[in-house]
């Protein structure tokens, strides 16, 4: 039997480099009410009160600077920031964005926005099809964030991060062997005040008997998390890859998602390739899936495309690749159609993972569906 113990981490919302994912998705979001057509790729810098906005945009004339200013207050302020260091209110915020340069633009009328290779993964560990230690880690995040918002948890800031090690067995996770929980908290409480605040939320989030012994949960083990957010790290955007994707379980391409328009297939094929690989796992027709997708910029149709069950397939993995680029568009403008990319509902996916998230009533979070599990069905069984 195959044992091991794999450990996946995630970072709060007030997390330096979150803050400015979050920064990037929301000016994304703003130029898309604007434009569903707009093109951006928006990055983001964080420090103690100050805030750079960079990057190149389709066109300038959508968002005055003024506005752009108000949107980056406003996503500090719902995060939850008012440090004297760090305040929503009196930041420094200077923007400096340009024109999309025009070798660009000439190129992208039906193709890539860029070159690059994608990956989507699913995995029947849970109910959402995710890898369970990075689902933990977000969902247990979550929630603090949630309670802290309203109230509930006034001891605890924006900041912080978690880890969570599961033990498997033949790929299938069976317990917790030891968890990891960094939080920001206002100043006069210890550890262990902190470890009582939090226990609950991380029992609620474990399945029944997987917490793991109490000698392996560890919360904030320097002893003291009062300096956090800007004022402790610079953030940046696109630096939590990982933590976005499926917490080093699976394969990733290299780029990030945040601040770039779904012409940017690093972003959107990103999505496609979950949406597939989830729906062929939802559909029965494998316990794990893996697929690859890859593009020259300018062009439409993918220059690979790669499906791995890994052994726990059905249907052989070529036969199943070969089907599937039969009924699904994976050129840029059929996956931007497909699921509805062309709206503002980015800034919800800059937190807390792109995958494993409900489908919202607006249609966000749209490559969740599982509304290709008949004709998968249809097609293979």
């Amino acid at each position: 039997m195959n044992k091991f113990i794999f450990t996946s981490e995630s970072v709060s919302e007030g997390h330096p480099d979150k803050i400015c994912d979050q920064i990037s998705d929301a000016i994304l979001d703003a130029y898309l009410v604007k434009d569903p057509h707009a093109r951006t790729a928006i990055e983001a810098v964080v420090a103690p009160s100050r805030v750079l906005v960079f990057g190149e945009v389709s066109d300038l004339s959508l968002l005055a600077r003024k506005q752009i200013e108000e949107v980056v207050r406003t996503r500090i302020r719902d995060i939850g920031y008012e440090d004297s260091s760090f305040d929503w209110r009196t930041v420094n915020i200077e923007v400096s964005l340009n024109a999309q340069s025009s070798d660009i633009i000439q190129g992208l009328a039906e193709g890539a926005g860029d070159q690059g290779m994608m990956f989507g993964y699913a995995t029947r560990e849970n109910e959402v099809l995710m890898p369970a230690a990075l689902y933990f880690a977000n969902t247990l995040l979550h929630l603090l964030a949630i309670d802290r918002k309203k109230g509930l948890l006034p001891e605890l800031r924006p900041d912080g991060k978690c880890q969570f090690s599961v033990k498997y067995v033949d790929h299938h996770p069976m317990g917790i062997t030891s968890i990891v929980v960094s939080l920001q908290h206002k100043d006069g409480l210890n550890s262990e005040d902190v470890k009582a605040l939090i226990l609950p939320y991380v029992k609620k989030v474990l399945p029944e008997g997987w917490f793991c012994r109490e000698e392996s949960f560890f919360v904030n083990p320097t002893g003291r998390f009062v300096i956090g957010g800007p004022e402790s790290d610079i953030g940046f955007t696109g630096r939590k890859i990982i933590v976005d994707t499926y917490g080093g379980m699976a394969p990733h391409g290299g780029g990030a998602f945040s601040g770039k328009d779904p012409t940017k297939v690093d972003r959107s094929a990103a999505y496609m390739a979950r949406y597939i690989a989830k729906n062929i796992v939802a559909a029965g027709l494998a316990d794990r899936c893996t697929l690859q997708l890859s593009y020259a910029i300018g062009r439409s149709d993918p220059t690979s495309f790669y499906i791995s069950t890994h052994g726990t397939g059905l249907i052989p993995d070529d036969r199943l690749s070969n089907t599937i680029r039969d009924l699904v568009d994976f050129t840029p403008g059929g996956i931007r159609e497909k699921l509805n990319l062309n709206r503002p509902i980015y800034t919800r996916t800059a937190a807390y993972g792109h995958f494993g998230r409900e489908v919202d009533p607006d249609g966000g979070f749209s490559w969740e569906k599982l509304d290709l599990v008949e004709e998968l069905k249809g097609a293979f069984l």
